[in-house]
């Protein structure tokens, strides 16, 4: 609905109905589908159609018929329902049961054929919340949302919420997890923002593929290689808040264990056994130099356009 696209949840609906009788073993025959709203137009009907007879199409099993309902008082406004039924036949000997599986069976996997059920949920969230495929109304609450986060200091938003709750490892996650989501949410609608600007994206478009597709196959992967260069720089830097928490008394409490709460322990035996506070401290040097160092190396290798520098260098050590 949102998209104005009705065409492609159709063909996902018999996707995800063959699936359910493949399992068993059966071949697909015949569908019928169910479509009821609030107030259906016939654009809308005829492209649902269109996408479940694309379907049955593709998997060369006949479409049945169906049924269609306008129930005003029973829908809200711009929400239907999809459902169907399919038919599948198999020989009784053939049948895949439970029982008939032993050790030693081999697991064959297929790939996916598109989102089904659950996954327009994460993809409703992906392309509408996120990647600012939706409403201006939506990306703008959650944009100001984020300013207002991003507005405190994250250690010293920590340090209040921590002192007021129960110092504890999921109250320590939970706090600087939510001070560390807006920039993954600015950074990918920015991302997302200007990579559906360039050519191939607007070349996708004209050549009539749909918002899943460009999401899920040009976008997401231009912008993964950022995530993942930004969610190693921020281990570093969750590590670093951790172990000042830690330090400060309002992190991880004993008996479990840090090094921050190393450091802050071993602080008042420095003149005798300076060692018991240097080396957790040195711990955690080396190991956010190492993540700064992983996070350059991952942003060359993810890049199509900087792995080139990576395969000279590698051409001349050969």
């Amino acid at each position: 609905m949102q998209a104005q696209r009705f065409d492609t949840v159709g063909e996902d609906l018999v996707n995800h109905s063959v699936n359910d009788i493949l399992v068993h073993g059966a071949a697909p025959i015949a569908f019928m589908d169910y479509i009821a709203g609030a107030a259906l137009g016939v654009e809308q009907i005829a492209q649902i159609v269109e996408g479940i007879a694309r379907g049955c199409r593709s998997h060369g099993m006949a479409l049945a018929g169906g049924e269609t309902a306008q129930m005003p008082g029973l829908y809200q406004p711009g929400t239907y329902d999809l459902a169907g039924t399919i038919i599948g036949v198999v020989e009784e000997d053939r049948a895949l049961h439970g029982d008939a599986i032993v050790a030693g069976d081999v697991l064959l996997g297929y790939a996916s054929t598109g989102l089904h059920t659950n996954g327009y949920s994460l993809a409703r969230k992906l392309l509408f919340d996120v990647a600012g495929y939706g409403p201006k109304w939506a990306s703008t609450v959650i944009m100001r949302i984020a300013d207002v986060i991003m507005s405190f200091p994250s250690l010293l938003l920590a340090v209040i919420v921590l002192y007021m709750l129960k110092p504890s490892v999921a109250n320590l996650i939970l706090v600087l997890a939510i001070t560390r989501i807006p920039i993954y949410l600015r950074t990918t609608r920015a991302e997302a923002l200007e990579i559906r600007e360039r050519m191939f994206v607007q070349a996708a478009q004209v050549m009539g593929a749909s918002s899943r597709r460009i999401v899920f196959r040009h976008i997401l992967p231009m912008v993964i290689p950022t995530l993942v260069t930004i969610a190693t720089l921020d281990f570093a830097f969750v590590m670093l808040a951790e172990s000042a928490l830690s330090f400060l008394g309002i992190g991880i409490q004993p008996p479990e264990i840090t090094w921050g709460l190393m450091v802050a322990q071993g602080r008042q035996y420095l003149a005798n056994a300076w060692w018991l506070a240097f080396w957790p401290g040195l711990a955690i040097i080396l190991t956010t130099l190492s993540l700064n160092l992983l996070s350059g190396w991952l942003r060359i290798a993810l890049d199509p356009a900087q792995r080139w520098r990576l395969e000279i260098g590698g051409r001349k050590n050969g």
